[in-house]
């Protein structure tokens, strides 16, 4: 019997064995699928909790994963979804939905060639999100960045203009001679144009070294990564987006009427002759414009392959007369899963616009010129529309000008421009966790500008019996990106490791031609061959290449500590031969203190994460050919002939090379109660070496057309301290309250200049004939204004204590200056001195959204502290003969001597601080209201959503500033005028409020 039970337990225990072992090898099999749609979700991670080992869910959500543990639990993860834990249990098929995830979704961050969860970002990133992009109609989504993200500057480069270009920077200016504007990615395609912001899936914004020196030369002023809206696999899905903005201009300026301007006049010229017209020459050139933006997309997919597609009509009417634009453009995307291990990927942009211009920001004033804006201020309001023979009005009070109203109308300044963009990608599963992405990508832009001013315009083109031109321009640009990333999860870490190798190739080809002398006006810029007098023509073509390779390490271990190393190599043709290439490497560490044992335990502390990174980054972003030696043509008279001929340009530099900026960065992320609280903050110090300027010290007499030649010169610093914080006020069923917050501050310096010198740089127009409005100088903020500093009026008598005037015989009335050097005498030597700063102190935006059932309330402020205002326009209207603001209805007369204004009288165009004003200024940008009809009467329409809204832009600004806009941007275009010409106010398109009214609809 003992036998016999000895050999049952033998037995059982073999079986047991046996059992186990067979378990062992044993394979569990399922599907993973979205919760909503049902359908297989691709590239979900499956692991066996506690170990290394895991697996990958196919295309279409199936998996296989060998386990050895009865006990064993297997985790399912996947970016955007909920993770979940199911325990084994012995069964061999395990099926499973997982439901998306609202915050995780938030976390979902692109960074260079790839994406991460945003609790495993190491550098400074901020997100903004398809709905903050979307909140107000813009033509361009970087207009909707402006305080949407901290340390982000957004600035038009002409006010409200229709189709006016975009300058976004990001920390800062951190260069002068090369370009400070952030690079824009768009769907992996580098130094794309920003697409349509109904397109737009993702955008984040990269700003610190770590984050942007994976694109290495071209990372220096930050990075803006787009990621443009896919297909879902399901039902096809149309969405129609419209909206129609009526616009009207936001402010104007208190000029004087013809009785006011007539007592003006004759106080400083008594035989001066009233005219007979009362004019408002404001009112004549604006009007109320309007805006119409509609877009029709397309999505969908299969099993196999997944579409985008829209496309979009955008028109504005400007408010200035004879100002517009308008636009269609298409978008395209297209993924094809071909096999298990190939997808492949076509993105296509496309678009053709046509803008209507009129002249403003003018450079100069003189005699028959100036710009339709600056003009209407100056133009005497007691002179009417017409004169009595039906021909335009003329003003010849100082040099003689056209009236507004006829240069807006009958000038012509048309620009077509044709962009098409397009990029492949194949992505191929070399080996498990090791895969291979290629993508080429071509973009071309066709543009051509026409311009004519008519034989009507008296003085702008009379005498040349008008003047035509045309201008094309031809701009391609070639991309091919390789790399292979390979992905290990190991015990406790996660390794990320990729390596790339990319080349690009612009090419811009120009061309103009024009005439003057015409027959008649009639075929406007397309006959130049009718012109009696060709004007010279000119061609050129330039090239640049950049070649790189680069390289990145992503690190994770334990979910605690995070190590981000990335390296570049770049070689750029601008550069001198033997300085071509350099090298840019960044690291940075991050630490999830909230995951340590001793904060786990702390209920109100949701997340805290600190990160640093240190890293160089370089700027390519200057003209081709820089370096070289260079020579212009130029015509000379031979025995009475006239013939072509060349003079040098500039000398050849052999030693021009890259801009480098080392950058810094400390930061945390806090996120309390839940994260109900989320706090971001980040302290940077960039210092920029080697800084690129035009070297002034080449002596005039070697002959050189330009003596400025660039050169590494120079040194800046910028350091400063961003805030972001995003609370959750209010959360029940009916009623939500969220608040988004950002600050910054930034702080930029001169640090050296060639030989410590003083560059001196002008930014009036040319009538003012002055040379000097702002300088460059060692220790001070870039850009700051130079000029004499305003003491009030002279009373007669003797001068007050330290200061002077102008003029040697001063009179009562006259304007009195700080006499710096004490010697009784104002000299524009020595008597100048630095008299503002055009840089802010620190800017912010401030979003407060509110739900109730399926209304919902948005209020976006957006302010900025500090940052001067040098208006040019304010000077030249107060100099005598012009129009002028009802300021100097208080200038100083004997029986009015209480005042800051000086006496009525002509003067020279004097840059000084009595025309500096404090630019700071808090902006209602956007206040919306939304409706989403009820699920249930969207059913019976046959439509999946129907939502109506109306909103308002810019509908109060609260500042001090006397002109039409404290955010101005006179001569502020180009990369290095961008970098130093800020601040300056002359000429601009007004700034627009508008009132929208919004229809979406999806199918």
């Amino acid at each position: 019997m003992s036998q016999n039970n000895s050999i049952k337990k033998i037995s059982t225990c073999l079986f047991l064995l046996a059992s186990l072992f067979a378990f062992s090898q044993q394979k569990v099999t399922g599907k993973v699928t979205d919760g909503n749609s049902k359908f297989g979700l691709p590239t979900v991670t499956i692991q066996v909790k506690g170990t290394s080992n895991g697996t990958t869910s196919d295309f279409d959500g199936n998996y296989t994963i060998t386990v050895s543990n009865a006990d064993a639990i297997l985790v399912f993860s996947y970016l955007g979804y909920a993770s979940q834990e199911v325990k084994i249990n012995k069964r061999s098929i395990i099926n499973i939905s997982l439901a998306e995830n609202e915050n995780l979704l938030n976390e979902i961050v692109v960074v260079g060639y790839g994406s991460v969860k945003k609790s495993d970002i190491t550098g400074a990133v901020s997100s903004v999100k398809s709905e903050e992009l979307n909140a107000f109609p813009v033509l361009d989504a970087a207009q909707a960045l402006q305080g949407r993200a901290a340390g982000v500057s957004v600035q038009s480069n002409n006010g409200g203009e229709p189709g006016t270009p975009i300058s976004v920077k990001i920390r800062g200016n951190t260069s002068i001679g090369a370009s400070s504007s952030a690079l824009i990615v768009v769907d992996g395609f580098v130094g794309a144009n920003m697409p349509q912001a109904n397109d737009i899936e993702s955008l984040e914004v990269l700003k610190d070294a770590s984050a942007t020196a994976i694109y290495g030369s071209r990372g220096s002023n930050g990075v803006i990564l787009v990621t443009t809206k896919k297909g879902k696999k399901g039902r096809l899905s149309v969405e129609l987006n419209s909206t129609y903005s009526a616009q009207t201009t936001s402010e104007r300026l208190d000029l004087l009427n013809a009785d006011q301007f007539g007592d003006y006049q004759t106080a400083i010229n008594p035989a001066y002759v009233r005219g007979t017209a009362n004019t408002d020459w404001q009112d004549l050139i604006y009007k109320t414009g309007s805006t119409a933006n509609h877009q029709l997309s397309f999505s969908g997919g299969t099993d196999k392959v997944n579409f985008y597609a829209s496309g979009t009509y955008f028109d504005q009417d400007g408010v200035v007369l004879n100002s517009g634009f308008n636009r269609t453009s298409f978008l395209s995307n297209i993924d094809a899963q071909i096999t298990d291990k190939l997808k492949l990927g076509f993105n296509a942009f496309g678009s053709r616009s046509e803008k209507q211009g009129i002249s403003t920001q003018a450079d100069t004033g003189g005699r028959g010129s100036g710009d339709v804006v600056s003009i209407a201020f100056r133009f005497s309001p007691d002179l009417g529309l017409f004169n009595a023979n039906g021909s335009n009005s003329v003003d010849f009070l100082r040099d003689g000008i056209d009236n507004p109203v006829a240069v807006a109308k009958e000038s012509i300044d048309e620009t077509k421009t044709d962009n098409y963009r397009a990029n492949f990608y194949a992505n191929y599963d070399l080996l498990e966790n090791l895969t291979f992405k290629t993508t080429f990508g071509f973009s071309t832009i066709n543009e051509t500008r026409g311009t004519y001013k008519p034989s009507t315009l008296e003085l702008t083109a009379g005498q040349q019996g008008g003047i035509g031109a045309i201008a094309n321009a031809r701009m391609t640009n070639v991309l091919s990106e390789n790399y292979l990333t390979y992905t290990k999860d190991l015990d406790k870490s996660k390794l990320t490791l990729l390596a790339g190798y990319s080349y690009q190739k612009n090419t811009t080809e120009r061309s103009s031609a024009g005439a003057q002398g015409f027959t008649s006006d009639s075929f406007s810029y397309y006959n130049l061959g009718g012109g009696a007098t060709p004007l010279p023509p000119a061609s050129s073509l330039t090239e640049t290449e950049i070649l790189s390779q680069f390289g990145r390490l992503n690190y994770d271990y334990n979910d605690k500590y995070l190590l981000t190393l990335t390296a570049r190599r770049d070689g750029a043709s601008n550069f001198a031969a033997n300085e071509k290439y350099a090298f840019f490497p960044s690291g940075a560490f991050g630490w999830k203190v909230s995951n340590e044992e001793f904060i786990k335990n702390i209920e109100q502390i949701s997340n805290l994460k600190l990160r640093v990174s240190y890293g160089v980054t370089g700027n390519p972003s200057i003209s081709p050919y820089q370096s070289l030696a260079s020579f212009n043509n130029i015509y000379a008279a031979v025995g009475g002939q006239t013939v072509n001929a060349v003079v040098p340009n500039q000398s050849a530099n052999p030693t021009l090379k890259w801009e480098s900026s080392y950058q810094s960065n400390f930061g945390i992320d806090l996120g309390l109660f839940n994260s109900k609280i989320s706090l971001s903050l980040d302290y940077y110090n960039i210092d920029t070496k080697d800084v690129i300027l035009g070297d002034t010290g080449q002596p005039e007499y070697f002959g050189f057309l330009n003596n400025q030649s660039l050169k590494n010169i120079g040194e800046i610093n910028n350091k400063g301290l961003e805030i972001s914080l995003s609370t959750k006020n209010i959360s029940t069923d009916n009623f939500s309250w969220k608040t988004d917050f950002n600050w910054s501050k930034n702080r930029n310096k001169m640090v050296t200049l060639i030989g410590g010198e003083d560059v001196f740089l002008n930014a009036a127009p040319g009538h003012f004939l002055r040379d000097e409005t702002h300088l460059l100088r060692e220790g001070e903020a870039v850009g700051v204004f130079w000029g004499y500093d305003y003491q009030g009026v002279y009373q007669g008598g003797a001068l007050p204590t330290g200061t002077g005037t102008l003029t040697a015989n001063a009179a009562p009335g006259d304007e009195l200056f700080t006499d710096i050097d004490g010697d009784g005498k104002i000299t524009s030597s020595d008597d100048r001195k630095i008299i503002g700063d055009p840089n802010q102190d620190w800017t912010m935006g401030i979003t407060n959204t509110f739900t109730y059932k399926n209304i919902d309330l948005n209020i976006f402020f957006q302010g900025a502290y500090g940052g001067d205002i040098m208006s040019l326009t304010h000077l030249e209207l107060a100099n005598g003969n012009s129009n002028s603001t009802t300021e100097v209805l208080n200038a100083w007369t004997p029986s009015n001597t209480n005042t800051n204004v000086p006496s009525a009288k002509v003067r020279a165009n004097d840059i000084s601080s009595r025309f500096v004003y404090d630019g700071s200024y808090i902006r209602l940008k956007n206040i919306a209201l939304g409706y989403t009809l009820p699920s249930d009467i969207t059913k019976k329409l046959g439509m999946d959503n129907v939502r109506l809204s109306v909103s308002g832009q810019n509908l109060l600004t609260f500042t001090d500033y006397p002109g039409l806009d404290p955010e101005v941007s006179y001569k502020a275009s180009g990369s290095q005028n961008s970098n130093v010409n800020q601040g300056f106010d002359y000429g601009n398109y007004p700034n627009i409020q508008s009132v929208s009214f919004s229809l979406n609809l999806k199918f």
